[in-house]
């Protein structure tokens, strides 16, 4: 074997042996892919579950602490508006006289069982009254027209109702000040009623009890570190009432009734505030 042939050959071994050492670092640092560029034994992504499409809604994120874990809640609503007429017309309703007033309250208690997260109840209690001395309903002439009047009625109206409710708050932003909330409320209560008119007096006299499931978002702003706002109302809901009537406490009658709503109901707007402790 010539000089020149076993120098091709040692070349050609020290070049294998080259390559080799560098594959096998390659394959040791776990670098290596294949011939076709794709990474070795790489899968597919997996679809995001349903809880990680919650996520990213910011539903479920607890990025943003709003209400932490462990977090007192007290808070309530009031309200109070009287009225008094004398000789008073509207549209139709001549010479009205009246007075009355409504009381309303509702004190609020919650915990926070997780963060953004609380449940606790309410109590509310409303009381209406209205007197009306007189009043005329007047529609057409003297002689073929319609003239109907009120004298001496009196209305006095009690409910109470006590309610639990579950509440989730969702800050705006990424806001530690304001937040949107949503609560889920089942209330339960009673009514008692009393109306009475005319001279000799007739009067009736009602109690009752009433059920609802409803549902009502609502926004919240502090106004310092523990002091809040709160702007509620209702959008939907379940309700039903029982009502028993006695008249001149002899006659008696019953009344039921029940509804599901989808829409919001201007008489449920509430504005309170919360002290968070």
């Amino acid at each position: 074997m010539s000089n020149l042939t076993k120098r091709y050959l040692l070349s050609a071994a020290l070049l294998c042996g080259a390559v080799g050492a560098c594959f096998a670092q390659l394959a040791a640092e776990g670098v290596a892919k294949p011939l076709g560029g794709g990474a070795a034994n790489e899968l597919p992504p997996a679809p995001p579950t349903v809880n990680q499409l919650r996520k990213e809604r910011g539903l479920t994120s607890r990025s943003t602490l709003f209400v932490p874990k462990g977090q007192w809640v007290f808070g309530g609503t009031a309200s109070y508006s009287t009225h008094s007429n004398d000789n008073y017309s509207f549209l139709i309703i001549e010479g009205i006289d009246s007075e009355g007033h409504t009381f309303r309250v509702s004190p609020m208690i919650g915990y926070a069982l997780h963060d953004n997260m609380i449940v606790g109840g309410r109590f509310i209690y409303d009381r209406t009254l209205l007197r009306v001395e007189k009043a005329r309903v007047s529609m057409g002439d003297d002689e073929s027209g319609v003239d109907i009047g009120v004298d001496q009625y009196y209305a006095l109206e009690h409910s109470y109702t006590g309610a639990i409710f579950w509440r989730q708050y969702i800050p705006l932003g990424g806001s530690r000040r304001f937040a949107i909330f949503t609560d889920m409320q089942l209330a339960a209560g009673g009514t008692q009623a009393k109306f009475a008119m005319d001279q000799p007096v007739k009067g009736t006299y009602e109690t009752g009890y009433r059920l609802s499931l409803g549902v009502l978002p609502g926004l919240v702003a502090f106004a310092t570190n523990n002091m809040a706002i709160e702007v509620s109302v209702g959008v939907m809901g379940i309700n039903y009432s029982n009502t028993k009537q006695v008249h001149n406490q002899v006659e008696v009658g019953r009344r039921t009734s029940s509804n599901m709503n989808f829409k919001v109901n201007l008489f449920s707007i509430g504005l309170g505030m919360a002290f968070y402790l």
